[in-house]
């Protein structure tokens, strides 16, 4: 499938819009937000649940995907996947592709929507650019407050983006990061010597060149379909990284095929669930020591490839790199046949 050139023409047809949510509590009050405003605004919403999911879940405007659901459903991933663990949200994906989106965008439970999150998304973004080269600080583009996104190596965290130059030209951005005001996904070191709450300056987008990397999170993220593939949240490294790791997965890809990560002016505020800040930095250890070790294994990995064979050759580099158990290749050689079955309609 290839990406249409969305300009946002009012001419066109609508984007078909699918929100995917994970959570393991009841309706809440930012869920119910997101339900009513997606259904306002003509999306879709999916919620994936996990084991520690109320029973009887409802939500007016959302589709619930249990436990008992998601056995049932024709993903061989399905039963793979562990419980307990982010990567569930695997099947948000692969339910809304089924589902005929044209755009998935998707977010957790404690993040409250603000008004231009609803506003439609395109593919095609004139931005703002820095001249830097390997790791930059992409928050540095909307402020001048020292914070930096979870996952950007700590021998990085003094640097800072370098002047920014706009450019009127156009250029494909099939994965776009919206910022997250008050309390943003940082890491725990941020949070645990600093942890002020951020307010992002409303800016042009600032858009990653090749040889430029920033991770960037799954709190709201926007994905066209020449990228989604590389949706797939690996399943055996821990929590704070799964996003984190696909974020490097993906910019790989994207460098190779002359694509861009984007990272746009926030779009919602984050009322953070309570989170054991010891527990967070010891699951964000992999991440400090090995995530410039992963970014020089996948500039290895040969460009030009499909992305569902990227993935693969991708994720064989961190099991050889012992940051992943063998057991992820038969998880993501799952998640290749169902995402390019899905996508063939």
């Amino acid at each position: 499938m290839v990406d249409p050139a969305r300009t946002g023409s009012r001419t066109e047809a609508p984007q078909r819009t699918c929100l995917v949510i994970t959570t393991i509590s009841a309706p809440t009050a930012i869920l119910r937000e997101l339900a009513d405003g997606s259904e306002l605004a003509g999306w879709r919403t999916v919620i994936v649940g996990d084991v520690g999911s109320p029973p009887g879940f409802r939500l007016k405007g959302a589709q619930f995907l249990s436990m008992e659901a998601q056995s049932t459903m024709d993903f061989e991933v399905a039963e793979l996947l562990p419980t307990r663990h982010y990567c569930r949200k695997n099947l948000g994906y692969l339910w809304s592709i089924k589902e005929g989106a044209d755009v998935i965008v998707e977010t957790d439970d404690d993040n409250r929507p603000l008004d231009r999150f609803w506003q439609p998304r395109q593919r095609l973004l004139a931005g703002r650019h820095s001249q830097d080269a390997g790791w930059v600080n992409a928050y540095c583009a909307f402020t001048t407050e020292r914070v930096w996104p979870r996952g950007l190596p700590l021998d990085s965290v003094l640097g800072s983006t370098s002047a920014l130059t706009a450019s009127a030209l156009l250029e494909g951005c099939p994965v776009q990061q919206g910022l997250v005001n008050g309390d943003p996904d940082v890491d725990a070191v941020y949070r645990l010597t600093l942890g002020e709450n951020v307010e992002f300056r409303i800016e042009q987008p600032f858009v990653l060149r090749s040889g430029q990397w920033c991770p960037f999170n799954s709190q709201n993220t926007t994905w066209w379909p020449s990228a989604w593939p590389l949706l797939y949240l690996p399943a055996t490294c821990t929590f704070r990284m799964t996003d984190i790791w696909r974020s490097l997965v993906a910019q790989a890809w994207l460098q190779g095929q002359g694509l861009h990560v984007a990272f746009t002016a926030p779009s919602m505020r984050q009322e953070r669930n309570v989170h054991d800040l010891m527990r967070d930095f010891e699951d964000e250890i992999p991440g400090y020591l090995h995530n410039s070790a992963i970014v020089g294994a996948l500039e290895g990995v040969p460009a030009g490839m499909p992305a569902s064979d990227f993935l693969v050759c991708a994720y064989e580099k961190l099991v050889s790199l012992g940051l992943v158990d063998r057991t992820e290749i038969e998880i993501v050689r799952a998640w290749r046949r169902d995402v390019e079955r899905v996508m063939v309609r």
